[in-house]
Protein backbone atom coordinates (compact mmCIF):
# COMPACT_ATOMS: atom_id res chain seq x y z
CA UNK A 1 0.00 0.00 0.00
CA UNK A 2 2.12 3.16 -1.04
CA UNK A 3 2.00 6.06 1.13
CA UNK A 4 1.37 9.31 0.91
CA UNK A 5 3.29 11.11 3.56
CA UNK A 6 6.51 13.52 2.68
CA UNK A 7 8.76 12.83 5.30
CA UNK A 8 10.54 15.94 6.44
CA UNK A 9 13.79 15.43 4.61
CA UNK A 10 11.94 15.24 1.48
CA UNK A 11 11.06 18.99 1.81
CA UNK A 12 13.75 20.00 2.48
CA UNK A 13 16.21 22.41 0.34
CA UNK A 14 13.17 22.04 -2.55
CA UNK A 15 12.69 24.87 -4.74
CA UNK A 16 9.51 27.42 -3.71
CA UNK A 17 7.66 28.45 -6.80
CA UNK A 18 4.40 29.96 -7.16
CA UNK A 19 1.89 28.46 -9.98
CA UNK A 20 2.81 30.58 -12.55
CA UNK A 21 6.40 29.71 -12.12
CA UNK A 22 8.15 32.63 -10.08
CA UNK A 23 10.88 31.40 -8.03
CA UNK A 24 10.31 32.41 -4.34
CA UNK A 25 14.09 30.63 -2.97
CA UNK A 26 14.30 26.84 -1.11
CA UNK A 27 12.69 25.16 2.02
CA UNK A 28 14.76 25.36 4.79
CA UNK A 29 12.64 24.43 7.27
CA UNK A 30 8.90 23.78 8.81
CA UNK A 31 7.56 24.87 11.92
CA UNK A 32 3.98 23.06 13.05
CA UNK A 33 1.57 22.88 16.02
CA UNK A 34 3.66 20.49 19.02
CA UNK A 35 0.26 19.75 20.22
CA UNK A 36 -1.71 18.49 17.20
CA UNK A 37 0.88 18.54 14.54
CA UNK A 38 -0.59 20.82 12.76
CA UNK A 39 1.85 22.19 9.79
CA UNK A 40 2.04 26.11 9.93
CA UNK A 41 4.64 27.73 7.86
CA UNK A 42 7.68 26.80 5.40
CA UNK A 43 10.93 28.57 6.10
CA UNK A 44 12.28 30.30 3.44
CA UNK A 45 15.85 30.26 3.00
CA UNK A 46 18.07 32.27 -0.21
CA UNK A 47 14.44 34.34 -0.99
CA UNK A 48 14.86 35.81 -4.58
CA UNK A 49 13.93 39.51 -4.72
CA UNK A 50 10.50 38.77 -5.88
CA UNK A 51 10.03 37.47 -2.98
CA UNK A 52 10.98 39.71 -0.53
CA UNK A 53 8.72 41.87 -1.95
CA UNK A 54 5.98 40.35 -0.58
CA UNK A 55 4.57 41.12 2.45
CA UNK A 56 5.14 38.03 4.52
CA UNK A 57 5.21 37.07 7.62
CA UNK A 58 9.21 36.96 9.36
CA UNK A 59 10.34 35.14 12.02
CA UNK A 60 12.53 36.75 14.63
CA UNK A 61 15.84 35.82 12.65
CA UNK A 62 13.89 37.92 9.69
CA UNK A 63 13.25 34.17 7.85
CA UNK A 64 10.38 34.87 5.35
CA UNK A 65 7.54 32.64 6.40
CA UNK A 66 5.17 31.29 3.51
CA UNK A 67 1.81 29.59 4.67
CA UNK A 68 1.34 26.36 5.01
CA UNK A 69 -2.08 26.65 3.53
CA UNK A 70 -1.11 28.01 0.56
CA UNK A 71 0.56 24.72 -0.86
CA UNK A 72 -0.75 23.38 -3.87
CA UNK A 73 0.82 20.43 -4.43
CA UNK A 74 4.63 19.02 -3.73
CA UNK A 75 6.88 17.16 -6.53
CA UNK A 76 9.66 18.17 -7.90
CA UNK A 77 8.85 21.69 -6.78
CA UNK A 78 6.90 22.99 -3.64
CA UNK A 79 3.83 25.33 -5.42
CA UNK A 80 2.28 28.10 -3.96
CA UNK A 81 -0.75 30.01 -4.62
CA UNK A 82 0.88 33.56 -4.70
CA UNK A 83 -3.10 34.54 -3.83
CA UNK A 84 -2.78 32.83 -0.77
CA UNK A 85 0.37 34.71 0.13
CA UNK A 86 -0.74 37.88 -0.49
Amino acid sequence: MPSDKNPFTALVSKMVVTKEGKRLGFVKDITFETRSGELINIVVKDPTPYTRNLNLEKTHSDELLIPYSAIIAIGDFVIVSEEDLI
